[in-house]
């Protein structure tokens, strides 16, 4: 059993059983608001799955918010510590390129694009699947001036989306598992730096 947690555009939690079969999943497209429902969104998923262990939990690590992303894997290395099992870090975008292919049945390459606020969207550009089962990488994921998505997709079709589903993360953390790959480290990709900093160190004043 595989429980996936993912904050990089609204909230999203879902468990997912090893054949992929989806056994409990709950989100919120809120942008906003990660910390107050993630608690509620998790217990929700929880008690739902019925029987079963959770053996695995998948983290989305991005593109996304300094501090929503933060939320989600903290949440998601807090449930896996107390469980005494490993994390699984999955480039969030990974789980939007399979719900494209393998759903809504897009052959051709093709951008996820994701809102990055301040008039700025990630983008990341796929072509089908590998012999794992996974989206290929054409281009890894850079931040775009909105005003110059279309430049930037130079014809490549854009599938630009608010929500994302836990399960399709959970679904990619699995094939990664079974084909033993890392699909990501465990660094958050922010693309940009949190707008708050540590101040540095008092300017001395001479007398």
């Amino acid at each position: 059993m595989i429980l996936a947690v993912d904050t990089s555009l609204g909230t999203a939690v879902a468990t997912v059983a090893p054949d992929g079969s989806l056994r409990a999943e709950a989100s919120t497209d809120d942008p906003l608001g990660h910390a107050e429902v993630i608690g509620d969104l998790l217990r929700d998923v929880v008690d739902g799955f019925g029987d079963g262990t959770v053996t695995h939990v998948v983290s989305g690590m991005g593109p996304g918010p300094f501090t929503g992303l933060r939320i989600g894997i903290a949440t998601a290395r807090t449930f896996a510590l107390g469980r005494g099992i490993p994390v699984v870090p999955v480039p969030s975008h990974l789980a939007i390129a399979l719900a494209a292919i393998e759903a809504d049945g897009v052959d051709d390459r093709f951008a996820v694009v994701t809102d990055a606020r301040r008039r700025e969207v990630a983008l990341t550009v796929f072509e089908g699947l590998d012999d794992d089962g996974l989206p290929h990488i054409v281009a890894e994921t850079v931040l775009v001036a909105r005003a110059r998505l279309d430049e930037a997709l130079a014809g490549t079709r854009g599938i630009e989306t608010t929500v994302l589903s836990a399960a399709d993360l959970a679904r990619v953390g699995a094939r990664a598992l079974a084909a033993g790959r890392v699909l990501a480290g465990d660094e958050p990709l922010y693309l940009r730096h949190p707008d708050v900093t540590v101040p540095g160190a008092p300017k001395k004043v001479g007398l």
